[in-house]
């Protein structure tokens, strides 16, 4: 990580989202400085803390707060689902909010409430194109996803297989995130994931299950409700299709659960 001579002493919170876990921050004085290979380190499950991915909730002057989230690789990342869950939780516990929050992340604004039994429910960004292409659909629900239909989730090699799509020249030279999503019925999905910049299956992915669930009614509209299983626990999502291509009021529900806390030298 740094020097000797340069470390800091970092008081850090553990958080999972439906098994999808961060190293949580609060940086509201803008103290942590960490360049890319310091949070490689932190989040190397070997090495150190362990994690797919860290946030740093910092300072807003308009909202609650900043949510600024990087990937296991350090490198800063789009839109992170059960992160958002996890931070507002966080946030709730530091008491900068109460049962609500409004906060700033790469994508924008989210609103986002904590329900009485303590899951959070999390507006998404809407989104504004589905791209259909047989078996495959394509859309961005605050980070890239490819949602591809199987028959047989559990026996879906999904990190062979999502590691091609991903690294296909078509979505180069930043990637995509893939899901594999297996039709369990009319209102429930099973849900696997490979994620860029973990460069593996997460347990779950929000921006992923909800990408499912939003691709699981084709070219319908109207109102749904989906209720996803994912390898790490489950996940609802509800959102209005106003078009065939088009979803709005996106809501990603799920828990957001404090696991540890601790103080590192990085």
């Amino acid at each position: 990580m740094h020097d000797q001579t340069s470390y800091m002493q970092i008081h850090f919170y553990k958080y999972h989202g439906a098994g999808n876990d961060f190293i949580v921050i609060d940086n509201r004085a803008g103290e942590v400085l960490l360049d890319t290979q310091s949070i490689l380190g932190l989040c190397h499950r070997r090495f150190g803390i362990g994690a797919d991915g860290l946030m740093l909730l910092e300072r807003s002057n308009e909202f609650d707060f900043d949510m600024k989230y990087f990937n296991a690789d350090g490198n800063e990342s789009t839109m992170c689902g059960n992160g958002g869950r996890c931070i507002v939780k966080f946030a709730a516990r530091l008491g900068l909010i109460g049962k609500q929050a409004n906060f700033t992340a790469i994508d924008g604004l989210h609103h986002a409430e904590i329900r009485n039994d303590g899951k959070v429910d999390l507006q998404m960004n809407n989104v504004s194109a589905i791209d259909f292409r047989g078996n495959v659909q394509i859309l961005n629900t605050g980070s890239p996803h490819y949602v591809s239909w199987v028959n047989d989730v559990l026996g879906t090699d999904v990190v062979a297989k999502g590691r091609d799509v991903r690294y296909a020249s078509e979505f180069s030279p930043k990637g995509i995130n893939v899901n594999f999503v297996q039709k369990l019925s009319e209102k429930s999905l099973f849900v696997r994931t490979y994620e860029r910049g973990v460069e593996d299956e997460t347990l779950s992915c929000g921006t992923g299950v909800t990408a499912a669930a939003i691709a699981a009614s084709c070219r319908e509209t109207g109102n749904f409700s989906m209720d996803i299983t994912t390898s790490g626990g489950a996940l609802t999502v509800k959102f209005t299709k106003d078009s065939p291509v088009t979803a709005v009021n996106v809501h990603l529900i799920g828990p957001a659960v404090e696991v540890y806390s601790g103080t590192i030298i990085s």
